[in-house]
């Protein structure tokens, strides 16, 4: 009995180590992408995105991927957060574990942050903030952020038409918004609405959110259409909604862009949305430049300098009339 006791007893030792040795690989393995990288002198960023769910996002994740590969002296961690908070916040817990040099990320709304970037605080991480904004009442959980004025863009659209639709008496609007709770959704569409409270003539017959995808634009155009006959401008908060839309007005005989009944004003003046305004089916395409890859890695180099930063940083941008674009300037454009 005692050598069997023995021999049992050696048996759970050997099985414990065996365990043991396999808890500390997993570990290892979690740290390896940052260990491996400081041993080859590489600054470890570890970014999250929204998504893929448009051309746009597409653009803004290859600029990151571009910057920061090893040439350039980084490792890049990407997470793709399917537009859900609770990945993003899963993967930024996932760059502290990994003790990554630099967290980037792009936040799926303004809500729900304060929790995750105290840890990241603690933790001595700085983070940047890129294309969206947070809602926070402290803002030294993050280092800066870096994007687009959303409200400005909402109001160049306002602007360009208020100058068009000068001699309309009344103005018949859909709204086709962007992801709910988004920086670019509200932005854009409090410059909408600015612009209705001062024009008395204009009214917003129907407004629905399309997520900034081209099949719900196309869903929730469908819908409008069976319920207005008449549509003047569609306010459209991205360029992959405004296709959809026009898939869906094809579809009902209904003619849009320069030579027909419904106006379009788009965002992002990505290289399609361009081709589409150069083409004459959007009437006025306002830029939301994606290329964030080189203004963070001068943000990150800044850090590594120890210089002081601006909290806030804008992309310059334009905007571009289907009247006035032309080809030479969508060949010059990366996006």
């Amino acid at each position: 009995m005692k050598k069997a006791f023995l021999l049992l007893l050696a048996l759970v030792l050997v099985i414990s180590f065996i365990a043991c040795r396999g808890n500390d690989k997993e570990k290892n393995s979690n740290n390896l992408t940052n260990s491996s990288a400081n041993n080859e002198g590489l600054i470890v960023v570890g970014f999250s995105q929204v998504g893929a769910e448009s051309d746009w996002r597409l653009a803004n994740t290859k600029s990151m991927r571009e910057t920061f590969n090893k040439e350039n002296g980084y490792r890049l961690i990407l997470k793709d957060a399917q537009q859900k908070l609770e990945n993003q916040i899963s993967a930024i817990r996932g760059f502290i574990e990994q003790k990554v040099d630099y967290i980037v990320f792009a936040p799926v709304t303004e809500e729900g942050w304060d929790d995750v970037l105290k840890e990241a605080k603690a933790a001595g991480i700085p983070v940047i903030i890129v294309d969206r904004m947070i809602n926070t009442k402290d803002d030294s959980l993050y280092t800066c952020w870096v994007g687009s004025d959303f409200r400005k863009e909402g109001e160049t659209a306002v602007a360009w038409m208020e100058t068009t639709f000068k001699d309309k008496a009344s103005l018949k609007i859909v709204h086709l918004q962007g992801s709910l709770g988004s920086s670019a959704q509200i932005g854009r569409t409090e410059g909408l609405l600015a612009g209705v409270e001062r024009n008395s003539g204009w009214e917003v017959v129907y407004r629905a959110s399309g997520n900034f995808t081209q099949v719900k634009g196309k869903e929730v155009m469908e819908h409008v259409l069976k319920q207005h006959n008449r549509i003047d401008v569609l306010y459209c908060e991205n360029d992959n909604m405004a296709f959809g839309a026009m898939e869906a007005m094809e579809v009902a005989k209904k003619t849009y862009g320069v030579n027909g009944d419904i106006k379009i004003i788009s965002f992002d003046a990505t290289h399609a949305g361009l081709d589409a305004t150069l083409k004459g089916k959007i009437n006025y395409n306002v830029e939301c430049n994606p290329l964030h890859g080189p203004r963070v890695e001068a943000i990150i180099q800044q850090l590594e300098r120890g210089e002081k930063l601006d909290k806030l940083a804008y992309v310059e941008e334009e905007a571009f009339d289907a009247a006035t674009i032309t080809q030479a300037v969508i060949d010059a454009r990366a996006y």
